[in-house]
């Protein structure tokens, strides 16, 4: 399987580096992993409401890009589906069984995902209803990913 992770905005905090270090050298044993790293967009706290969504259809544009046309394409949001541990590693079992070998994670920045990323998404994946920092979210997602492939495969690990 080929999983891409698409994240806007850098990784500065070493701790957060060293974690998703070593989740992807973890996830080599199950799949080929490509992190996407892309800039995010420079944005002043008092931005008007469409001064958002440009920002948000900037960083999109850049995200579109980076997506391959034949992944299936699942976005980090707020108000898409949550699922547990056991029905992320489920879920992610049947999209293989029907076909789909290249599944692409896309994680927005700051001010989330455009709606132009959103229309391209083949499904919306919400860890939470609470906000968390879109860099630590990058962890979080390997994670979950990482025990999905491990449930998955009958292997200890879950608890």
């Amino acid at each position: 399987m080929n999983i891409q992770v698409i994240s806007v905005g850098k990784i500065k905090e070493k701790y957060l580096k060293l974690g998703i270090e070593e989740f992807s050298k973890r996830l080599s044993k199950y799949c080929k992993l490509d992190i996407v790293e892309l800039d995010d967009e420079k944005a002043p706290e008092n931005l008007s409401d469409k001064g958002r969504e440009i920002v948000k259809d900037k960083e999109g544009q850049r995200i579109l890009t980076k997506i391959k046309q034949n992944s299936y394409v699942i976005a980090l949001a707020i108000d898409g589906k949550n699922f547990s541990s056991e029905e992320l590693a489920e879920f992610m079992s049947d999209l293989t069984v029907r076909g789909n070998s290249s599944l692409t994670f896309v994680i927005g920045g700051s001010l989330g995902l455009s709606d132009d990323v959103l229309v391209r998404a083949d499904f919306k994946l919400s860890f939470s209803k609470m906000t968390f920092p879109h860099q630590l979210m990058r962890l979080i997602l390997l994670e979950q990913i990482y025990r999905g492939f491990r449930i998955n495969n009958g292997e200890p690990y879950h608890k």
